[in-house]
């Protein structure tokens, strides 16, 4: 599983990170990203689904997990 740590990004979007993990993973890669900004976390939630990708979600304290399985190449 690729593992992304967003969290204590200051100079650009969280969401930066996690997208280019995704294009760099493989076809039924899992990819875990850990985010602490609620926002970011939302709008990847949102286009996972947008895309058909399940996901799980986990939380702890202010810390936020998406666990997902990437089905095709970006």
């Amino acid at each position: 599983m690729i593992t992304i740590d967003t969290r204590g990004t200051t100079a650009y979007s969280p969401l930066i990170p996690a997208i280019k993990a995704m294009c760099g993973a493989s076809p039924g890669e899992m990819i875990g990203i850990i985010m602490n900004h609620a926002d970011a976390f939302q709008d990847l939630k949102e286009f996972l689904s947008e895309q058909g990708i399940g996901f799980r979600e986990i939380y702890d304290g202010e810390q936020m997990t998406l666990e997902f399985t990437i089905n095709e190449k970006f």
